[in-house]
């Protein structure tokens, strides 16, 4: 892994007390109702920052991004934000509950030392999934703005022996969380400051020659890429810069709280599309079959025929028209074999690269579309899945008269992300959704 170092995180009220009014989601999963919610709570929420402008993920008005950067440092010069004098690393405990089990998520925020994607000696920061151009370009303006990094990267890492998480929880039972917070989502977040030399010594070695996966923050952390190319391109940045460190929060594979929930596919925008035309197109490809029950149960139904047909992908399908509901059965256990040769069976077996590579291209934008591009989103939840239907917008996406055909997916198991990334190969854009996700506003990292 590249170099891990504590640093002078910025936080509110230094550092201490429950910070639950003030912190936020992070900005791609939220809508401006969301939004404004945080802000009525109080308005020096992280999100009046962090959210320059809705809907998030694509590049707004330049003032807005002024906007943001004088707000921060405003709250600066007020102490509504302050920079801790002396370096650390904080241990993090999330505590949630996911289909009526409790979990505790264990990590450790710090800096990681920047480095391109991709494997190198000692260990690299590898990605699992594409990503897209307008939430690099909108976290672009932002930090720029900013100057400041304002979300942790969620990050992975293997250790095998458990070193690494057997610290971080080490630390949380000798005494009480310095911060707490509970965000909307029902999800407790407990922060410990990790400023002793010999303990971050150890969490270190703990760390050595370990590969980061990204688990969530792709975008963000291209962002910081590409602003070091910008200050590089501005003249020499010194070993030692700010902007050379990535802040993280590193979780262990092996923590017993690493939970992966599905992301969802909502097509749209095809101007040839019906159900009976889409089952028609996919004979030979797909066998589509009613459903019992409505959306409620459908994941229980794709659960049941998944064991009855082990080592085949079974989908769920909603059409919005009517709200009826069917399973996807691909009738070829590889069906992207001949496509995707060189690719890993790993990928191409994915729910999520056959919905793109098979039902998208081959079916969804030639047959229905006139050969045009279909319009998505990306719920997570089948209730989520239900509001789009209506009409809404959702930060997964959506809108009125928008959706056609959801796609209901499987979670893309944790096996899977590191076989295929360790492959050197990237999963489609929101391949995965890594519950709960982490807060903004429990620590920053400036980049000055």
């Amino acid at each position: 892994m590249p170099q891990v170092y504590p640093f002078n995180a910025i936080q509110y009220r230094h550092g201490n007390g429950d910070l639950s009014d003030v912190v936020a989601p992070p900005y791609d999963v939220l809508d401006k109702p969301a939004k404004d919610r945080l802000v009525h709570r109080n308005p020096r929420n992280v999100v009046a920052v962090d959210l320059p402008h809705t809907p998030p993920k694509e590049l707004g008005p330049p003032e807005t991004y002024a906007a943001a950067g004088d707000t921060f440092r405003a709250w600066l010069a007020e102490e509504v934000l302050a920079r801790r004098e002396k370096p650390a690393l904080f241990a993090c405990r999330q505590s949630f509950t996911f289909n009526g089990k409790t979990h505790e998520r264990c990590g450790m925020a710090c800096t990681v030392g920047l480095v391109p994607f991709g494997p190198r000696k000692g260990g690299g920061v590898l990605p699992h999934e594409e990503t897209f151009s307008g939430p690099k370009e909108d976290r672009f303006a932002l930090m720029k703005a900013t100057r400041c990094q304002l979300s942790p990267i969620f990050g992975l890492h293997g250790d095998d022996k458990g070193d690494a998480t057997g610290l971080a929880r080490m630390v949380m039972s000798r005494g009480n969380p310095a911060i707490t917070a509970t965000t909307d989502d029902a999800v407790k977040h407990e922060v410990w400051p990790i400023d002793d030399p010999a303990m971050i010594a150890a969490y270190q070695r703990a760390l050595a020659d370990e590969d980061v996966f990204i688990a969530d923050g792709h975008h963000r952390y291209t962002t910081q890429l590409n602003y070091l190319k910008l200050l590089e391109s501005q003249g020499p940045v010194p070993p030692n810069h700010p902007a050379r460190r990535c802040m993280m929060v590193l979780v262990s594979m092996s923590d017993p709280g690493l939970v992966i929930a599905p992301t969802h596919r909502v097509l749209g925008g095809m101007s040839g599309y019906s159900m009976d035309r889409f089952t028609q197109a996919a004979k030979g490809l797909l066998t589509v079959k009613p459903a019992p029950g409505d959306a409620r149960h459908l994941e229980v139904e794709m659960e049941r025929q998944a064991k009855e047909a082990p080592g085949r992908n079974v989908l769920g399908l909603i059409d919005i028209p009517t709200g009826k509901c069917f399973t996807a059965t691909f009738n070829d256990a590889d069906p992207l074999a001949r496509r995707y040769a060189t690719k890993p069976q790993a990928w191409r077996t994915l729910d999520v690269a056959l919905v793109q590579f098979a039902i998208v291209e081959e079916i969804a934008q030639p047959m229905l579309n006139d050969g045009q591009p279909v319009k998505w989103a990306f719920p997570h939840s089948v209730p989520e899945i239900l509001e789009i239907a209506k009409g809404h917008e959702t930060g997964a996406g959506g809108g009125k008269g928008f959706a056609q055909l959801a796609v209901v997916v499987r979670p893309t198991p944790l096996a899977t992300v590191r076989a295929v990334s360790k492959a050197g190969e990237l999963m489609p854009q929101k391949s995965t959704f890594f519950y709960p996700k982490l807060a903004t506003g429990l620590f920053l990292n400036s980049l000055e």
